[in-house]
């Protein structure tokens, strides 16, 4: 095994550096992965500028601790594990062993706060143990928390995966983007004889077809979603949205908010639409989005993890259209196998290559990064 490990260090907003690291010795119940592929979020390019504050308003705000590894949309394969990791990290109770594929929620929670008994479906802990790429600097031994590495730790409590044989390593790294889109399936949850929530044949406006708003994209139509009408910036974006299952798409540089609002009334009958999906990443669209929605429909708010800073919001508007808005800052647990088999069900389906655009090697993080930034863009990898 090697005795030095490489990985990309975020030592500072906008300075990656390539460093090494001990190879991690094997504590009980724990597991060291080689890394296969690791996804680039939008969470790490907020990182990457600066802006660093995460779960702002609640028990577990933070400021990112650098230096940093970064990379949490991560597929693996396991190279050491002891007995107890070997029966104990696999979510559904699969026995690991070296050699397995896996990938992983990056967020290890205490198990015991009010929102791990009471919400046991999602990470919204108080007490969040570790954010793997996110929370806990590479300063402390032993160092390895984030996919931007050669090798990863895996610490007892964290929920591993079994990737399926037929799955490739890329596409599998999509998984965790996937699982975010679970919002609509909170929405599903809301949906009631009173017309609320997300029913069959809705009208879902997406804001933002970047990975993740193409995450809900695929999720919308696979779910029931009549039109779905995709904005963005980028042609090319716009242009893989539609070979998801975009029906209609919209460049907000070359039309008006006016012309956008008069599209999604026109092809819902003048009402508005029934779902509105945040997944740019900025707080300045949410206001727009609230107004594209009809009476009683529910906005969807994914893409804020990152404070960004506030916004001018009509709360009347919110009141006398009755909106509902939801916010969703993690993944559901039980999302994972079910993400990972319906890729597999879809591999000759869907154009699954056109969702990743570009692969780095680890040396070139931070070109990786920045080119993850460019409007030509979709989902960046890194194969270490």
């Amino acid at each position: 095994m090697a005795q030095m490990v490489k990985a990309a260090v975020l030592t500072a907003p906008g300075n990656i550096e390539i460093r090494e690291f001990p190879f991690p010795a094997l504590q009980k119940g724990s597991a060291v992965a080689r890394v296969l592929s690791a996804g680039i979020c939008g969470t790490d390019k907020h990182t990457y500028l600066g802006e660093t504050k995460q779960y702002a308003g609640t028990k577990s705000a933070a400021d990112v601790a650098f230096p940093l590894i970064q990379g949490h949309e991560n597929v693996l394969e396991i190279v050491e594990i002891d007995q107890e990791g070997s029966e104990t990290l696999e979510f559904y109770n699969q026995k690991l062993k070296p050699g397995d594929r896996v990938t992983m929620c990056p967020d290890v929670t205490c198990g015991t706060c009010f929102y791990c008994t009471h919400f046991p479906v999602f990470p919204w802990c108080d007490s969040l143990q570790l954010g793997y790429g996110n929370s806990r600097s590479c300063a402390q031994a032993p160092h390895l928390f984030g996919g931007f590495a050669e090798y990863i730790y895996i610490v007892p409590g964290t929920r591993l995966y079994k990737v399926p044989d037929a799955l490739p390593d890329d596409i599998a790294s999509l998984t965790e983007l996937m699982c975010v889109a679970y919002s609509l399936d909170k929405a599903k949850e809301f949906n009631s004889f009173s017309g609320e929530g997300f029913s069959f044949n809705d009208t879902v406006v997406v804001q933002g077809t970047g990975p993740l708003g193409l995450a809900h994209i695929i999720k919308a139509r696979m779910m029931g979603a009549g039109k779905i009408i995709a904005t963005d910036i980028s042609d090319y974006k716009l242009e893989i949205a539609r070979a998801f299952g975009a029906d209609f798409t919209l460049n907000v540089n070359t039309t008006t908010p006016e012309e956008r609002l008069e599209l999604v009334r026109e092809q819902t009958h003048g009402l508005g639409a029934d779902i509105v999906v945040e997944c740019v990443g900025r707080p300045h669209v949410v206001a727009e989005g609230i107004s594209m929605l009809r009476k009683a429909g529910m906005y969807l708010e994914t893409g804020n993890f990152v404070d960004c800073g506030p916004m001018q919001l009509s709360i009347n508007e919110i009141c006398t259209k009755n909106i509902r808005v939801i916010g969703m800052s993690n993944n559901a647990y039980t999302g994972y196998r079910p993400s990972m088999e319906m890729m597999v069900r879809t591999l000759d389906k869907l154009p699954w290559e056109k969702f990743i655009s570009h692969r780095f090697p680890l040396e070139k993080a931070e070109e990786a990064i920045k080119t993850s930034m460019s409007p030509e863009s979709m989902k960046v990898i890194i194969k270490p």
